[in-house]
């Protein structure tokens, strides 16, 4: 398996080696103590669900952080997917994540990033909605701040779910292509170049995402 999938969540595709950073991911081998952190509300019905479908997934997703390291030696993968985990990285995250991405990717492999199009957001906000509680709320740009000692354990435990940057189709192009990728073009839903993508979902929350591809040169 020469592909890679980062930050795939509990749905990791078959036929790509698969990775995330949740602590969930982490705690689902320790079933108890995930119950335990549940049952005193730090951790909610979403996590536990997700470590169960960790659990009885017979593909097995590696644990890590790709914004420090991608656990991988230079060039290893031909192709590389990441969906709406970009936006959870902050501006210099990003940017690491993309240098770590062009180290594994084998020259000439695939890079393919879906992220939520700020554009469209916009969009809606300015020819439909004219909501700017619902614009805000909807980008997730904005997170309540935690409240009381097990609120602010919750958010260790659980860690931050809103936006820490958004992109439109240009400016993902022109960060890809500032971390030395090239030829970066958006491509529709449905469609790729990586030859031979196997069940890999091509139209991934397809309503609110833009997809970006380049190459690795």
């Amino acid at each position: 398996m020469d592909r890679i999938n980062i930050g795939c969540g509990s749905s990791p595709t078959p036929g790509w080696v698969n990775m995330d950073n949740s602590l969930t991911l982490k705690l689902s081998k320790y079933p108890f103590v995930l119950r335990g952190i549940c049952a005193l509300g730090l951790a909610g019905k979403d996590q536990l669900a997700f470590a169960e479908r960790v659990k009885k997934n017979k593909y097995r997703i590696e644990v890590g952080n790709a914004a420090r390291r991608i656990p991988f030696p230079d060039q290893s993968f031909s192709a590389i997917y990441t969906s709406h985990m970009l936006e959870h990285l902050d501006a210099s995250e990003a940017r690491s994540f993309l240098v770590e991405a062009r180290r594994v990717l084998a020259i000439g492999g695939i890079l393919r990033v879906s992220v939520p199009d700020l554009m469209k957001h916009a969009r809606h906000y300015v020819e439909e909605s004219k909501d700017a509680d619902l614009f805000v709320n909807t980008t997730l740009l904005a997170a309540e701040k935690p409240k009381g000692f097990s609120g602010r354990l919750k958010y260790l435990i659980v860690g931050p779910r809103h936006h820490h940057w958004m992109y439109d189709a240009a400016s993902l192009k022109r960060l890809v292509e500032s971390a030395g990728f090239c030829d970066a073009v958006e491509v529709p839903a449905g469609t790729t170049t990586i030859p031979d993508p196997g069940q890999l979902d091509l139209r991934q929350r397809e309503a609110e995402s833009v997809y970006i591809e380049s190459k690795r040169a």
